[in-house]
């Protein structure tokens, strides 16, 4: 199939490094993004206070950019954002992106091989490359491509509850918002505030406001173990669990080598170290002192998503500063109050609700998303890229992870490579055969919060592996083995990159393009 444009939806760290990739290889993108500025979750309208990495800085990068050394060891969300807009500015991506643009519809004519992409100015702006490119409020454009990337992220929409009786509640003043949406601290300046959830959204927004709200209650319908920065305020937790060792820990679909003796005859082995590192969290934050020992085993971390601890939270809900609430839902919002399922009425002037995301696709018909996903809304992507049997079409980023920058980066990688002929893709029936046999593992293992079969968590550095396993490009054995003690470095797969590129020098349109970009000095 030839392929020269290809339209990116996205433009956070899925859709720039595919973007960049992509260009690497000589083909022609166009990345179309809602918000006025890169970044995804990251982008100004979606931070809420006190919004940090969960990553130390070394290991949030992709992989020919570190992050800048100044930078604190948690950057906060404006920082990371800051980064990618550094990232789209070096490899020169800035000219393809069109910001404050909003993908109303794309459709493929499969016998002519182009998709039809439909666009509009978002909130009435222009698409935010140029003047000259900018249109009139509200026009339409129709856009032409041969392939199309969706890269909107596993975190498209906020999932916010519709709680009965929130129209009289706002009506008479309240405000009900996602965490994302709630993006300034000081409008809880005074007030009452519940924030609905666990996670580190609402922990980190429960923190940011505690000191000046009249009051904040966390509703923990249910705890989860929170992972310390630092392990007796000691060790950073990179070097426990952001490593090979520590993705071991824990059951893939069919361990292999070394997994496989933890898994079996070292099992007990496995069982002391986890316990182990158990018995720390449980003391270091007093867990059962405060009331909120989750009661399960530390190893339940994998089955859905992974939380690290707010700097300060556990201090407030000691000293009685921050209130959580266990097992507790809002029943009904009420004018100034909230009815809780246990039938308590307590003050509410602002619900915060750290309650997810649906995953959408909202410029796709019904006819694409059928084929796309399964009767759940399962996305089922082999590699947790491609779509079986739906051509010219592929996703990166829907891979919820530790390393999800990388997994991306990897994708598109694997993805170029894909559409340069570089890979031996195994036949529709053995692929869609692996992809049930990984959405009934991740349905095991999660109690079905996969995130409609794209949380991976803990195991991006899998993910990773199989992807270079396919193109033929596995990483050395003593960097595998220094990733086993040490802390996975992005920089480890620089060579990736280089490597593909000069695998593909020749038959590439963009040669010349492609050594550029492997040298470094941008595009």
């Amino acid at each position: 199939m030839t392929i020269r444009s290809v339209g990116i939806v996205g433009a956070g760290f899925a859709g720039l490094s595919t973007a960049k990739v992509l260009r690497a290889f000589g083909f022609e993108v166009t990345v179309f993004e809602k918000e006025p500025d890169v970044g995804g979750v990251w982008a100004a309208s979606r931070r809420y206070p006190g919004l940090t990495t969960q990553n130390p800085r070394t290991t949030y990068a992709l992989s020919d950019f570190p992050m800048p050394a100044q930078y604190p060891e948690w950057p906060s969300g404006e920082q990371v954002q800051a980064y990618l807009q550094s990232y789209a500015e070096h490899f020169g991506l800035v000219p393809h992106l069109r910001m404050s643009t909003v993908v109303e519809s794309a459709v493929l004519d499969e016998d002519a091989g182009t998709w039809t992409v439909q666009t509009r100015p978002a909130q009435g702006q222009g698409d935010g490359v140029t003047p000259t490119q900018a249109q009139t409020q509200g026009q339409t454009q129709t856009h032409r491509f041969d392939y199309l990337v969706v890269c909107n992220g596993i975190f498209s929409e906020p999932a916010v509850p519709h709680y009965p009786g929130a129209d009289s509640f706002v009506a008479a003043g309240g405000r009900v918002c996602h965490t994302s949406q709630f993006n300034d601290a000081s409008d809880a300046r005074g007030k009452h505030v519940l924030v609905v959830g666990y996670g580190k959204s609402s922990c980190d927004v429960a923190n940011a406001i505690a000191a000046d709200s009249a009051s904040t209650t966390v509703l923990a319908r249910h705890l989860i173990w929170k992972i310390p920065k630092k392990f007796m305020n000691v060790l950073n937790f990179k070097f426990l669990l952001l490593t090979r060792m520590g993705e071991a820990l824990f059951k893939y679909i069919e361990p292999k080598g070394f997994e496989k003796f933890l898994h079996g005859a070292g099992l007990p082995v496995r069982n002391s170290m986890l316990g182990s590192v158990e018995s720390v969290v449980t003391r270091q934050l007093k867990l059962r002192e405060i009331g909120l020992h989750p009661g399960t085993p530390l190893e339940t971390i994998a089955r859905s998503t992974v939380s690290l601890v707010t700097d300060g939270f556990y201090e407030k809900v000691a000293a009685g500063a921050l209130g959580v609430r266990k097992g507790l839902t809002i029943r009904e919002l009420q004018p100034g109050q909230a009815v809780l399922s246990n039938g308590e009425t307590v003050p509410a002037d602002i619900v915060v609700c750290g309650t997810g995301w649906h995953q959408q696709v909202p410029f796709f018909d019904t006819g694409v998303m059928q084929r796309i996903t399964d009767a759940r809304g399962n996305f089922r992507l082999y590699r947790s890229i491609l779509p079986v049997g739906m051509p010219r079409l592929a996703f990166n980023g829907y891979n919820s992870s530790f390393f999800s920058q990388l997994n991306c980066e990897v994708g598109a990688l694997w993805l170029a490579n894909h559409l340069r002929g570089g890979l031996q893709l195994p036949s529709q029936a053995d692929m869609n055969a692996q992809i049930d046999r990984r959405l009934a593992w991740m349905e095991e293992r999660t109690d079905g919060k996969h995130s409609k079969g794209t949380n991976i968590i803990p195991f991006s550095v899998h993910n990773i592996d199989e992807l270079l396993q396919d193109m033929g490009l596995p990483l050395g054995a003593v960097t595998r083995f220094r990733q086993w003690l040490e802390p996975v470095n992005p920089a480890d797969y620089a060579v990736v990159t280089r490597q593909l590129l000069a695998r593909h020098a020749g038959a590439a349109a963009g040669a010349p393009l492609a050594a550029r970009a492997a040298a470094g000095t941008g595009v």
